[in-house]
């Protein structure tokens, strides 16, 4: 009888171990992840004035929660794909916008960067494979870029599928 209580015990604490915390979304979630976008120049009116002015085609940026998980902001970082840069901007979840506060600093290197105009929209890309996608774009300047050009970043949320890179 005490191997059969044993055993019974045994059995719940095992069961017990096992059981698994869940995993909770970030605060930014609907607003976080990968994106392939392309970059352009624009002038003062939105209007593109040289497309991809350095010839880079698609890369991957990311945005992301910050350590404080707070819903009112995130992360823009280029992956060390673009300008190298990686900043912080106020988010606005319900809207699906996001902007830095003017000039903010680059937490790559010492400089500033200023992202303005940004915004999320579900559903609203066309992926290369011709799939649905949510679309991504923000206006991006730089206190060291010698030009002084304002980049319009556009794209849509990476699917991880070949069809579409």
């Amino acid at each position: 009888m005490k191997k059969i209580l044993y055993l019974m015990l045994a059995s719940v604490v095992l069961f017990a171990s096992c059981a698994k915390d869940p995993i909770e979304n970030t605060a930014t979630v609907g607003m976080a992840g990968e994106w392939y976008v392309t970059v352009d120049v624009v002038d003062e009116t939105g209007e593109v004035v040289m497309e991809d002015p350095y010839g880079m085609g698609r890369f991957i940026i990311s945005t992301f929660n910050t350590a404080s998980d707070k819903a009112e902001e995130m992360f823009v970082y280029d992956n060390m794909n673009f300008w190298e840069f990686q900043v912080q901007v106020k988010a606005d979840p319900a809207a699906k916008t996001f902007a830095t506060d003017g000039m903010a600093p680059n937490l790559i290197y010492e400089s500033n960067v200023q992202i303005s105009a940004g915004k999320i929209t579900y559903g609203g890309a066309t992926t290369p494979a011709g799939k649905p996608a949510d679309a991504i774009e923000f206006l991006l300047q730089f206190d060291d870029d010698d030009y002084g050009f304002v980049y319009k970043v556009h794209g849509y949320r990476y699917t991880g599928l070949a069809s579409d890179e």
